[in-house]
């Protein structure tokens, strides 16, 4: 008889993400430097009401969704984030729809990022306006940055630090040359007349969105408990002070119409002040932030998809690693998303991905009130410091904002927002079905039922991360270590999900 040969040992374990590149990533899920708020000035009717919309709405928008995000990430430590949320609160079923609207409004988000890098590089270089150079530089950006996220998560927060800082120090730079031209009584300029209410809304919201999104990599971050909180804190001070200081900036020593506003004015801003050579780096900067969104973003729809075939909802393929750790075929997947996308004009991508993504993020505050009444006990190691009701009142401004944004959309995104939204309806029970027939593998036996969610224990690092803030998530597989790591768990007191 042959020997028998002992198994081959397993991939050593990727590096997880510390607390700088998971603030760097926050940072470009929500802003990635004042890019593109330039047209809040002109659709604001001038400096006033964009100075006073991101010096005030991070408190009544950001915030909230910050804190609610570090609560929920660190009660499910694992990649998902959202849909684990909404699936604990009410049903595998709306986890699901949950998971389809964000991951479409993420991909269209990414398809701005190619398009714009080339938008600002045509200002110096118009052979990227000939259709016949734009596409194949278009796909060729898009292969080159889906490759980055292929190479693992870490290579992505490590450059999506260098990025940051480079995209942020001109303005620095800036700032400090345009002291002595500051007239502050410029702040105060607006024009009722030339307020364009939908663009500024959709331009508001769109800058200071995303904070969620971080949650999808939950599983991927080192010590979550303690690090999402932190990573939070330290993002949102960073995305408020990008906005606010280059606008005070822009606006009080440049004196020009507010109409003249518009993408990459802030280029013109720095050559204004700090002659031809800032506003040179301020346009390189600006297409560098762009490579740095898109990578964050793309990581976040890729591990989403990874978190729903992990549980389930998704064929086991999504949740297939590549030797570097990252999921390969859910990055294919988005990556085919944004070059079908990147056709559709900017208005028309941020109209209908802030339509969806409000729908989301309205399921997520629901969820989120749901959970502190429903499961009082659930370990929590960070906690928004409010009771119960003081919870439900900080979800009521954001929500507020939500509607009004969804109220201004257009009739077409109406239309096609609610197709994505039939679509989910319709595509839940098929992929039941297919679970049901074995048409196609899954990560769990049969499709969960309306009031539980099983979750396949399926890398070891789960019980790590689950030991500091265990939702109960391992418990069963912590208090039995002689399980097999293939063991099918559930989420709700080490059972079971509801």
């Amino acid at each position: 008889m042959g020997e028998v040969q002992d198994p081959p040992p397993p991939p050593p374990p990727q590096p997880k993400l510390t607390l700088l590149p998971l603030i760097a990533l926050i940072f470009y899920e929500v802003s990635g430097g004042p890019f593109g708020i330039e047209d809040s000035v002109s659709s604001g009717g001038g400096p006033l009401l964009p100075l006073l919309g991101f010096l005030f709405l991070p408190l009544l928008w950001s915030l909230p969704e910050a804190l609610i995000t570090a609560e929920l990430s660190t009660s499910f430590p694992d990649n998902g984030g959202y849909v684990l949320w909404v699936s604990s609160a009410f049903s595998p079923f709306w986890g699901f729809q949950e998971g389809l609207w964000k991951w479409f409004s993420g991909v269209m988000d990414n398809a701005l990022y190619p398009v714009l890098f080339l938008d600002y590089l045509k200002r110096s270089a118009p052979i990227f306006n000939r259709t016949v150079v734009r596409l194949p530089s278009l796909l060729s950006l898009t292969v080159a940055l889906t490759y980055l996220n292929y190479r693992g998560l870490h290579v992505v927060g490590f450059s999506a630090v260098a990025l940051a800082a480079f995209s942020l120090l001109p303005f620095g730079v800036i700032a400090l040359l345009a002291v002595p031209r500051l007239k502050p009584k410029r702040w105060l300029g607006f024009d009722r007349r030339r307020v364009n209410w939908r663009g500024y809304f959709n331009s508001m919201f769109w800058n200071l969105n995303y904070w969620d999104k971080a949650s999808t990599l939950a599983g991927e971050v080192e010590d979550p408990s303690r690090t999402f909180p932190k990573a939070i804190v330290g993002a949102v001070v960073v995305v408020v002070v990008s906005y606010v200081v280059p606008l005070l900036v822009g606006t009080g020593a440049v004196d020009g119409p507010s109409e003249e506003w518009s993408d990459g004015y802030f280029a013109q801003v720095g050559r204004v002040i700090g002659g031809e050579w800032v506003g040179w780096w301020v346009q390189v900067a600006a297409a560098m932030s762009n490579l740095g969104l898109f990578e964050a973003e793309m990581s976040g729809d890729a591990f989403q998809l990874l978190g729903m075939s992990d549980i389930g909802m998704l064929p086991s393929v999504f949740a297939s690693r590549s030797k570097y750790g990252t999921p390969t075929i859910s990055i294919l997947c988005s990556a085919t998303g944004v070059v079908f996308l990147s056709w559709m004009s900017f208005q028309e991508i941020i109209e209908f991905l802030n339509f969806l993504y409000a729908v989301g993020m309205l399921l997520e505050f629901a969820a989120f009130i749901r959970l502190r009444i429903k499961k009082p006990d659930l370990h929590r190691p960070y906690k928004v410091p409010f009771n119960t009701l003081g919870a439900t009142l900080i979800c009521v401004p954001p929500a507020f904002l939500l509607i009004l944004v969804m109220c201004l959309a257009s009739a077409r995104t109406f239309l096609v927002s609610g197709i994505v939204i039939l679509i989910g309806f319709f595509l839940y029970p098929i992929i039941q079905l297919a679970k049901d027939r074995k048409w196609v593998r899954f990560s769990t036996p049969p499709m969960p039922s309306e009031n539980s969610l099983v979750l396949p224990v399926a890398y070891p690092h789960q019980a790590d991360v689950a030991e500091d803030a265990s939702v109960s998530l391992l418990a069963e597989f912590l208090d039995d270590k002689k399980e097999p790591l293939d063991k099918e768990i559930t989420l709700e007191g080490g059972v079971k999900l509801e």
